[in-house]
């Protein structure tokens, strides 16, 4: 039967540096399905990260055998990786230290990663929500969680890298409380130039921004297309016939390979449930298909 690594996330992982552990029994969905997975015949180990180094000892457990390029590689038949997720951000952070395993510089590129592909196909991840509703599309109940990872169903999703080194699974946002300015760029179109003011800027791998504070945004977002897309709320000043100005927010759409946003100043930003601040060029690329999920 299988191995199952089954980790927990101490409070505060997630956002992309240490974090303190603050122990504790594991939680009562942990053991449940530690239990199902045991009933049918698994081995279970349940760890808990406290920082980064830690959930790289644990994605260390999913290697393969060494390779002739001397890269290290995920292995096709490891041990099945569940993620228990307490906070949003927290399978994100197990993502991003999977690619930081295993992508491989640029200058050692082998042969057999894919066209199109930074990073090989990241090893599959059961998610185990904690007190909290089921996300891409998994179950979400102990049971179902150990049920869809010894059945080895797998649903492979694009992944979005980014040139600040981290990831996104679902989407970002930019701004929203205030006006900024910006040059927004997805692949050779440009959605906003700096001379305009931006309200908002979604930037999506699936539903979650389709909508902002009531207005239509990142609309169509499919996880599974190989595109990233950008919605981008813009101010418009028009004069009624009796020349009466009036203020529309026009919504520009496009989709693409890649993103790029240049601000002219700090603008506030939250990617996958991660706040944080930018204040330079960000330019965000898809991996079509690099991680998956386990589902039913």
């Amino acid at each position: 039967m299988y191995d199952v690594v089954l980790l927990s996330l101490s409070d505060g992982a997630g956002c992309g540096g240490a974090c303190a552990c603050g122990g504790g029994a594991p939680r009562a969905q942990v053991m449940a399905c530690a239990d199902v997975l045991k009933a049918e015949g698994a081995t279970v180990s349940t760890p808990t990260a406290c920082s980064d180094q830690e959930i790289d000892a644990v994605i260390a457990r999913l290697d393969g055998p060494a390779r002739p390029d001397g890269l290290t590689w995920p292995a096709s038949d490891g041990p099945r990786l569940i993620v228990a997720t307490a906070a949003d951000g927290q399978v994100r952070a197990v993502v991003r230290r999977m690619v930081r395993r295993y992508a491989p510089p640029p200058s050692r590129r082998p042969a057999d990663l894919a066209a199109g592909r930074t990073v090989p196909d990241l090893p599959p991840i059961g998610i185990l929500p904690l007190n909290r509703p089921a996300e891409f599309g998994t179950p979400g109940t102990p049971e179902e969680v150990a049920k869809a990872v010894l059945g080895g169903a797998v649903q492979r999703l694009d992944l979005l890298r980014n040139d600040g080194g981290s990831v996104t699974l679902q989407g970002a946002l930019l701004g929203g409380q205030e006006r900024w300015a910006a040059r927004v760029e997805v692949d050779d179109s440009v959605l906003a130039s700096p001379g305009e003011q931006i309200v908002a800027c979604a930037i999506a791998n699936d539903d979650g921004y389709a909508v902002v504070d009531g207005l239509p945004m990142a609309t169509g977002a499919d996880p599974t297309d190989g595109q990233v897309n950008v919605a981008v709320a813009v101010p418009v000043v028009t004069r009624s016939r009796l020349g009466r100005q009036r203020v529309r927010v026009e919504v520009r759409r496009a989709s693409g390979r890649a993103v790029a946003v240049t601000p002219l100043s700090e603008i506030d930003f939250i990617d996958d449930g991660v706040g944080g601040t930018l204040g330079r060029k960000r330019s965000w690329w898809t991996e079509r298909g690099a991680w998956g999920v386990y589902r039913s």
